[in-house]
């Protein structure tokens, strides 16, 4: 990577205050046009899609040529607004044609020099059944659209690059994204390993343990498991095999417990507040429906671990590699305060997410002057501002990039109806009934999160299977949270699937070894969405908290007894048993209705 050469690296830390400014600025600036600040959110992230993560001489000068065309292009939309407002969403001339033309390349192309080609390729294919639909015979044809409509509710309306998903990436999920480069940047990563090395070092399987409650932990923040399994994985690898843990086990559990992270409150990889757009629930309420689940799937992997030790001695962490109890308190406040600030301002004052998350900021961006220690450093702060503000343009400009790209897919299915099309086919294909269309849908998204990012993948299967599972009884929110739990199955499972790939290759062990042992240890990935629709008080803490605790209750028996059959040593007869014994705990509702 040729960053911050060329490029100074002061010249990047300006970017990426810039960056945090901006977005944290439009959460008190008041009301600020939709054709401002969307345009100028992805102005900002093009100098760190194209100049930052250059690789090569080539792809920096491309990419310098790429972002002065491309901010030129927003700032000129943003400019423009008022008279781009009354076009209603029509091109007037052949210089916005050109325009409309290249943004849209640009931002596949961002997509692109991100996260590779699956999604852009989406992106170009749904543009040409667009342009080129209406030569298609049957129902999957459509009317077809003037040119000029078409560019233009794409990009100088707010029907694709400005839509309503580029306005969750710049109003909620960029200050999410500060929120947990700022923790990062300090000692709340080491507090978190410190709080689950003393909840769990000493017991049976241990170092695992840790790996599980630390990832979980981390990942409530980073969102993400591919950074999940990269940053906590360095410490807890390392320590499962110096205890003599299997290789494919240690990769396993650490692939497993950081894909949760995806799922675990407050951030959920951006995905929760991407819900919040597309169903109208508010996000406390999505936050608290995610809790008991996520739960869960930590608490099978817990027990997955239990079973294992029926086959390895899977040893505790050592006495003297636990941290001090003083050590665990000093280091556990420079997460507990922020996170503290968050929940009091959401919950307590009725702020909005946004306005706690930047009230958090605050308080986690003044803990960066201070150490374990505890002492105040005023040059240590300093230094981990700057890392801080890199860390955000960094981290704001990858979800952008996927955003923005994915808006285009959501704007040509909207414009052309596709959406709607595909949804009937599941209808028809699952003959009217629910649970064949869930396992469709769950079918489309394993398939589909194989070659895009899990937030894209949710956002495209939710909006074509979306509405034929709602049609069939599903509750809005109880289907976009199975679609966005199926949409990480891919992180586990084969062929594609990166935080196995990653821990595999961290511990040079066998991919495949650790993919099969990680969905065994995951298997609350693949039960825990089903459970939610076969248990809907599951996801109801906020309005049926008895009913939650109960169904929370049964699952997570049923859980623990599929582990054990699955995983354990024990008879044939035994783990027959056991997995009627955990079916029924988990669809009793189902099963005997």
């Amino acid at each position: 990577m040729i960053s911050p050469s060329p490029i100074s690296r002061r010249v990047w830390i300006a970017f990426g205050v810039a960056t945090a400014v901006f977005h944290i600025g439009l959460i008190f600036y008041g009301l600020v046009p939709n054709l401002v600040a969307r345009p100028l959110h992805m102005a900002l992230i093009l100098p760190w899609v194209f100049l930052y993560s250059a690789r090569s001489p080539l792809g920096w000068w491309s990419g310098l040529v790429i972002t002065t065309i491309g901010v030129a292009g927003c700032v000129w939309i943003a400019l423009n607004h008022q008279m781009l407002r009354n076009q209603y969403g029509f091109l007037e001339d052949g210089f916005q044609v050109t325009l409309a033309v290249t943004l849209l390349l640009i931002a596949m192309e961002g997509a692109r020099r991100m996260i590779g080609w699956p999604l852009p390729l989406v992106a170009l294919f749904a543009l040409l059944y667009g342009l080129y639909g209406q030569h298609i015979p049957g129902e999957f044809g459509h009317a077809g659209t003037p040119l000029r409509s078409f560019l233009g509710t794409l990009v100088v309306a707010e029907g694709g690059l400005w839509g309503s998903l580029t306005g969750v990436s710049v109003g909620v999920v960029a200050i999410f994204v500060i929120f947990g480069a700022v923790l990062n940047a300090g000692e709340a990563g080491q507090g978190f390993m410190n709080v689950a090395s003393a909840a769990a070092g000493r017991l049976t399987g241990g170092a695992a343990k840790v790996s599980v409650l630390s990832s979980a932990l981390f990942g409530s923040i980073s969102g993400s498991a591919s950074a999940n399994v990269a940053s906590t994985g360095a410490i807890t690898l390392p320590a499962m095999t110096k205890l003599g843990y299997p290789k494919r086990l240690a990769a396993a559990v650490e692939a497993v417990a950081s894909s949760g992270g995806q799922i675990m409150p407050p951030l959920m990889g951006a995905g929760a507040f991407v819900m919040v757009e597309l169903t109208g629930v508010p996000y406390t309420q999505i936050m608290l429906a995610a809790v008991f689940p996520a739960i869960l799937y930590f608490l099978t992997v817990w027990m997955g671990i239990n079973a294992y030790a029926q086959r390895f001695d899977l040893l505790a962490v050592p006495e003297e590699q636990r941290p001090s109890s003083r050590m665990v308190v000093i280091t556990s406040t420079f997460f507990l305060v922020p996170f503290s600030v968050l929940l009091i301002a959401m919950f307590g004052a009725g702020f909005t997410p946004q306005y706690a998350a930047v009230l958090a900021i605050f308080a986690g961006a003044a803990a960066l002057f201070f150490d374990a220690t505890p002492r105040m450093n005023l040059a240590q702060g300093l230094g981990r501002i700057a890392d801080a503000t890199i860390a955000i343009g960094q981290q704001v400009a990858m979800i952008a990039a996927i955003i923005i790209c994915a808006s285009i897919i959501i704007g040509v299915l909207g414009i052309t109806g596709l959406g709607i099309k595909i949804t009937s086919i599941i209808l028809s294909g699952s003959g009217g009934s629910l649970w064949p269309a869930l396992l469709l849908t769950a079918l489309a998204c394993l398939l589909l999160g194989m070659e895009v990012p899990t937030t894209a993948a949710y956002v495209i299967c939710v909006s074509v299977a979306g509405p034929a599972l709602i049609q069939l009884g599903l509750e809005p929110l109880q289907a976009h949270l199975f679609v966005f739990w199926f949409a990480l199955l891919s992180t586990i499972t084969p062929p594609v699937c990166g935080a196995v790939f990653i821990a595999a290759g961290m511990i040079g062990e066998n991919w495949l070894k650790v993919a099969l042992t990680a969905m065994a240890l995951g298997l609350g990935l693949y039960i825990i969405p089903l459970a939610m629709i076969a248990n809907p008080d599951l996801i109801r803490m906020s309005t049926n908290t008895t009913g939650a605790l109960i169904a929370f209750v049964l699952v997570g028996f049923g859980l623990s007894c599929l582990s054990y059959a699955l995983i354990g040593r024990t008879s044939l007869v035994y783990r027959v048993l056991l997995s009627a014994i955990g079916f029924a705990a988990c669809f009793g509702g189902v099963l005997f209705s």
